[in-house]
């Protein structure tokens, strides 16, 4: 009788560490997921703000934001949104909880910027379309245009 309470105890302790490392969810898995932004005016905010969202109910969800064309701009250094609030704010925050920012080299040479204009938090791959495929077909991210 002894053994079974001791399996008892143990079994409600690692549930009860499994949902506290899943945001109190026992069934919340590591979410794998690509949200890609082209369109800062439109998109950067809802994106952050949905970013914030999903990272509030699956912490354990690995995200990354490609970024390409008009949608690199609010990870400019001094970058602000309409209502004149710093975008680095909400991404120093969310870099800090494991996700990545991605910009896109072939737009910077299309459009004649420099990896020096970009906040700290911002990290450069070859191409971004070609991160967002690379992504989906071969590490399995799911694909979130906000």
């Amino acid at each position: 009788m002894k053994v079974s309470s001791v399996a008892v105890a143990l079994a409600a302790t690692l549930f009860a560490a499994g949902c506290a490392s899943t945001g109190g969810n026992p069934n919340v898995a590591e979410d794998k997921v690509v949200y890609h932004v082209n369109d800062s005016k439109a998109q950067a905010a809802n994106a952050l703000r949905n970013i914030g969202n999903h990272l509030e109910v699956n912490p354990r969800a690995k995200i990354v934001v490609v970024t390409h064309a008009g949608g690199v701009d609010f990870l400019f250094d001094g970058a602000r949104d309409a209502n004149g609030n710093p975008y680095n704010i909400p991404v120093e925050q969310l870099k800090s909880k494991g996700v990545q920012f991605d910009v896109c080299d072939i737009t910077l040479r299309n459009r004649k910027l420099t990896r020096s204009r970009f906040i700290p938090e911002a990290s450069f791959v070859p191409s971004g379309v070609a991160e967002i495929t690379r992504l989906q077909q071969r590490e399995g991210y799911a694909y979130l245009r906000p």
